[in-house]
């Protein structure tokens, strides 16, 4: 079952300076994604105060530099939560844009150049601990955005910078938008509370402690309506009405979940997470868990070396089982970046240790997985494959899941 990926791509990532976060898209309209190299401030205690981008450096999946806007900055700042920044057709060109903030103004750049298209003022002081894109006031080309202060206040703003409305409350790290009454227009789940597209609050999850650290939104149980997973004290799934379905209490703190198919012959998807059973270097320890569409544990992993910093995302189309995988990176301990099967088994191990990312860099219909640190990236498959585009065109639309890129992966299946 466990076989060698094959490494199909090495490129040299230093001019792009220390602690970067990768993200992928298609900035120059050739068919295939590039990477963007993302560094942010340093001098900054990232528990309470939100990142700003310092360095932006693209390059192609040949190791091109492409464009750098920015000097790399030797103390940037480490992921110690998000970045400002995404990859996106912004105003509805056809082309993708790379939307971030830099200097307290939301930048929107030409993703071909880099050169500055658009800048806006932002709402709030420290209105930059993430971006998020959305629709909510139902133009489909041109995006809305929100933004965050680190764990209280949401600005949603129109296309032109116009505050649409405020929120304040326990609004968690990343949150998810997604149209769950197919009105046209985006909710808002942030944190343990659904907003409407107007920022009006239709419902809480109660009795939950602690923030909301990822959320997922899918058809979980089989029933034709999608359901909402949300990963903090404790996992809890709700249905879109607000009422709580089941939570699994049986993790310490449950930092990370992921949705998918990842067993066979089981009703609905499964939720993989992640417990942090104990925080700290020195005896840090964590494990990953599987539930049923019901919430009934398959699986815990008891793990025999020391590590408490997975993250955890899910993987579709790595191979042609038809099922997900687990994707669990950043473990510690000497356990490499792995993905694992419903069945606990790991199938792919990646010899390099470092951050992931996974996408179909090429449109080949199969996703690539991606290991970077400061000095390289290296690109696997499952099968060897050349990075090449199939058709000699623009790429598709950016997907959601590649616009929505966080350190608390969330997501929709």
């Amino acid at each position: 079952m466990h076989h060698q990926p094959y490494e199909i791509g090495r490129v040299d990532i230093r001019k792009s300076g220390e602690r970067c976060k990768m993200l992928l898209g298609d900035l120059n309209g050739d068919g295939r994604l590039e990477m963007l190299l993302v560094q942010a401030d340093g001098g900054i205690d990232d528990r309470y105060v939100p990142h700003q981008v310092c360095c932006l450096t693209a390059f192609d999946l040949d190791g091109e530099l492409i464009w750098q806007v920015g000097t790399p900055d030797p103390d940037a700042g480490g992921p110690g939560s998000d970045y400002p920044a995404q990859i996106a057709d912004w105003d509805g060109d056809g082309h993708n844009e790379v939307v971030c903030i830099m200097n307290k103004q939301f930048l929107v750049l030409d993703g071909r150049t880099g050169e500055v298209k658009y800048t806006h003022d932002l709402p709030g002081d420290e209105a930059h601990d993430c971006i998020i894109l959305a629709n909510l006031t139902g133009n489909k080309q041109k995006m809305d955005v929100i933004l965050k202060d680190r764990y209280k206040t949401l600005w949603a703003l129109d296309h032109e910078f116009n505050l649409l409305w405020k929120h304040e409350g326990n609004v968690g790290h990343f949150p998810w938008v997604y149209d769950i009454d197919a009105d046209g227009k985006d909710e808002v789940m942030a944190g343990y509370d659904m907003l409407d597209h107007d920022g009006t609050l239709l419902w809480s999850c109660t009795n939950l402690e602690d923030h909301a650290d990822c959320i997922w939104f899918g058809d979980v149980d089989g029933d034709g309506e999608n359901e909402i997973v949300i990963g903090g004290s404790v996992t809890v799934m709700m249905d879109r009405y607000g009422n709580e379905r089941w939570r699994y209490a049986d993790s310490i703190e449950s930092q990370h979940i992921a949705l998918g198919k990842f067993c066979d012959g089981l009703t609905g998807l499964q939720i993989a997470g992640l417990d942090r059973i104990i925080r700290g270097d020195e005896h840090g320890k964590d494990g990953m868990f599987l539930l049923d569409c019901e919430g009934k544990e398959l699986w815990k992993e008891n793990r025999t070396t020391l590590g408490w910093l997975t993250i955890i995302e899910p993987v579709r189309g790595w191979d042609d089982s038809g099922l997900d995988y687990i994707l669990a990176y950043r473990r510690g301990g000497g356990v490499l970046p792995s993905l694992v099967n419903g069945q606990m088994q790991t199938v792919a191990e990646f010899g390099k240790e470092g951050y992931a990312l996974h996408a179909d860099l090429c449109q080949t219909g199969k996703e690539q997985i991606i290991i970077y640190d400061a000095n390289e990236a290296v690109i696997y498959s499952s099968s060897f494959t050349e990075l090449k585009t199939v058709i000699q065109q623009r790429a598709k639309p950016q997907s959601k899941r590649l616009y929505s890129s966080t350190l608390y992966p969330g997501g929709e299946v």
